[in-house]
């Protein structure tokens, strides 16, 4: 593989706040939509609730030594809104304080960082004013982003303003799953348009104050959708869960248009009235990179829908059975291992939006379970296949210019507590002692094999 990369090409590894950083009430941070979803009764597996998560707001200089020993150019974080603004609008020094310690110490260490503004962890004090419902909240992310921008532009050059805007929307404003945990039809809609609302507006507000070196992209999550027969039932089925899915966001962001059949999937559900005239060249300013985030694809047939009155269905409820699965290995949370499907993904990008900025996999990653002596194998199998897989496509002409693993660090899995572990790293959350894995070496030992190449 060694050749098979340009030169340039960035090896990383990715985190977020909420899902390592612990420390929820240090320092003036204020609640944010995860603290309030996870107290909920029933909500997160376990119980379980960002404290202490990986304690990484107190042990990030062990972190950075890790960062170290890995030999990782680039390392992907996301910041805390709540941490420096509490309220969603005033300024917590302190907070940001935090990220610049750990930003000029990535930068002693030589380590490239890739900036998050938002990884779902709204605050609280927005969402009890609509959330992303509300077209305000698109016009406060982009005054938190340009806040942000302004304090840490001196030190950070790569400028992520969403992760995932599908799963904010959608599992989060419609399915209930995610926070806050609404069950909404309109008000899903309305989220995932105020979502990129808010992405073009951040980076208008952040280009209007950068330097030349500084770039702005957003990170999606990619899984291409398969329909499990050749009917033409099926087929179109696959069509509405990829508009659901990827289209939604990629028509208005790249393809300067929304995606074709969303409005009419949704018409007993929705006006669309959030769309405003001026939004789509909004949502579509030019982007230095876009992100890619894949883990499985998806398998797909047609099926009635659940609810039979279109007003009263959800988001997800549009004729389409997700349950299948293929014949195929799967991972510890049972999602098939198809690596063909990252090249599916980046190449479909490629060809689907001419002109589409330069990519990056952004997150990359497995849960399997663990053995007394943290030999995952399962997992190095894993990520040397996708990794692979990355550069099939990059043969194929995709201009990719880095990958970065999920995760460094077993952390806070969203709804699924802690029950699951992503990390390269082992963390026994009861002491906050860190193991490296055999998966830490071996993707050590791959990163140093691509540089002395």
């Amino acid at each position: 593989m060694t050749s098979s990369f340009p030169p340039g090409f960035r090896w990383g590894v990715a985190t977020s706040a909420f899902q390592i950083e612990g420390a929820t009430t240090a320092d003036g941070r204020g609640p944010s939509i995860w603290d309030t979803f996870a107290a909920v009764p029933g909500a997160v597996a376990g119980g379980d609730t960002g404290e202490p998560a990986a304690d990484h707001y107190h042990r990030w200089r062990e972190d950075l030594a890790l960062l170290a020993e890995l030999g990782v150019g680039s390392y992907r974080f996301s910041v805390s809104w709540p941490r420096v603004q509490p309220d969603g609008r005033r300024f917590e020094r302190r907070g940001l304080g935090f990220y610049r310690r750990l930003v000029e110490a990535l930068r002693e260490q030589g380590i490239e960082p890739f900036l998050t503004l938002y990884h779902w962890d709204l605050p609280q004090a927005l969402e009890d004013e609509g959330g992303w419902r509300s077209r305000d909240t698109a016009h406060r992310f982009a005054e938190y982003a340009a806040l942000v921008h302004e304090e840490l532009g001196d030190v950070v050059d790569h400028w992520t303003t969403l992760n995932e805007p599908y799963p904010c929307a959608v599992a989060g404003y419609g399915e209930g799953r995610h926070a806050p945990g609404a069950r909404e039809g309109h008000g899903s809609l309305a989220a995932a348009h105020h979502l990129l609302l808010g992405h073009g507006l951040a980076v208008r507000a952040m280009r209007g104050q950068a330097t030349p070196q500084h770039q702005f992209g957003i990170v999606l999550n990619q899984s291409p959708v398969v329909p499990v027969t050749d009917s033409a039932a099926d087929a179109a089925a696959a069509a509405r869960q990829d508009t659901l899915l990827r289209r939604q966001f990629t028509d208005p962001l790249f393809g300067g248009r929304y995606a074709p059949g969303l409005a009419a999937m949704f018409s007993g559900v929705s006006d669309f009235s959030f769309r405003l005239d001026g939004d789509l060249e909004t949502i579509g300013v030019p982007l230095d990179y876009l992100g890619v985030n894949y883990y499985y694809r998806l398998h797909v047939a047609d099926a009635p829908h659940r609810e039979p009155e279109p007003a009263r269905r959800t988001v997800t409820d549009i004729g389409v059975d997700t349950t299948r699965l293929p014949d195929v290995p799967r991972t510890g949370m049972g999602w098939p291992v198809e690596p063909e499907g990252l090249t599916e993904a980046l190449v479909g990008l490629h060809n689907r939006y001419p002109g589409l900025p330069p990519m990056y996999v952004t997150e990359n990653g497995c849960v399997y379970a663990d053995r007394s002596d943290f030999a995952d194998y399962e997992r190095i199998t894993f990520l040397s296949e996708h990794i692979e897989a990355a550069r099939t496509a990059a043969a194929a002409g995709v201009d990719l210019r880095g990958y970065f693993c999920w995760s460094l660090l077993d952390n806070f899995e969203w709804a699924h507590g802690y029950k699951h572990r992503f990390g390269l790293v082992h963390v026994d959350y009861a002491t906050q002692v860190r193991t490296p894995r055999a998966s830490f070496r071996w993707y050590r030992d791959f990163i140093a094999a691509r540089r002395l190449g």
